[in-house]
């Protein structure tokens, strides 16, 4: 007499189970990868907009501060030595809270040119003034920490270059035809001159990897003046 087969459910074999949980890590490993790659490219999309944003807000801050540049008796207006652009301004809160000095340069840090803006305190006196100056061109030769407290940091920058607008036509601040009484403060009150120039075009190297790379131009055309340069 032939037993009857047994009707008890067949399970998974060894073999079996080891090819689901490989197929399982296989899938896990593809969803990481596809997981972190797109963490990656948010983090790097939110980057180059915070690059963006930020070097938007520096040439923003940078026309605000040629906008508020005021020429008074006997005191430098604004000033390009070839290293950084000094100027003095009105402070941002009121004619109340005195003036202000502001200055822009080009500096390595961490092996790596940028582009940094230096604010000093609210100035009301002709002395403090001229300190304020004086501490502006010292911090963007040889800064010590306490020049460096003033400072920030704008964006990264390969090379800079500065020109005025006088005479109907755009050149170097430093060459000789630049060079006129009207960069003199003295000379220019006696002869009634504002050393104050019609325009100046900021020409901005962005180093490569960032958000925005090659050459930047932008102008900026002095308030009074009753047309456009470029």
């Amino acid at each position: 007499m032939r037993a009857a087969p047994s009707t008890r459910p067949r399970g998974f074999t060894l073999i079996e189970l080891m090819v689901a949980i490989s197929v399982m890590a296989l899938l896990a490993i593809l969803s990481w990868r596809g997981l972190d790659g797109m963490a990656r490219a948010q983090a790097q999309t939110q980057t180059r907009a915070d690059e963006v944003l930020t070097l938007q807000a520096g040439l923003a801050q940078w026309g605000a501060d040629l906008d508020a540049v005021v020429q008074i008796p006997q005191v430098s207006a604004i000033d390009w030595d070839g290293r950084a652009l000094r100027m003095t301004r009105r402070s941002t809160t009121g004619p109340s809270e005195g003036l202000l000095v502001v200055a822009w340069a080009r500096r390595r840090i961490d092996g790596a040119g940028k582009w940094l803006r230096w604010q000093s305190p609210p100035l009301r006196s002709r002395g403090e003034l001229q300190q304020a100056w004086d501490r502006a061109a010292l911090w963007a030769q040889n800064p010590g920490d306490e020049e460096k407290k003033h400072e920030v940091v704008i964006t990264g920058l390969d090379e800079w270059q500065i020109f005025y607008f006088r005479s109907d036509a755009w050149t170097n601040p430093l060459s000789s035809d630049a060079a006129s009484p009207a960069l003199n403060p003295a000379i220019a009150q006696a002869v009634n001159i504002s050393t104050i120039p019609d325009g100046v075009r900021l020409i901005l190297t962005l180093p490569t990897g960032q958000a925005l790379s090659g050459v930047i131009t932008r102008d900026w055309v002095r308030p009074t003046m009753g047309g456009g340069k470029s």
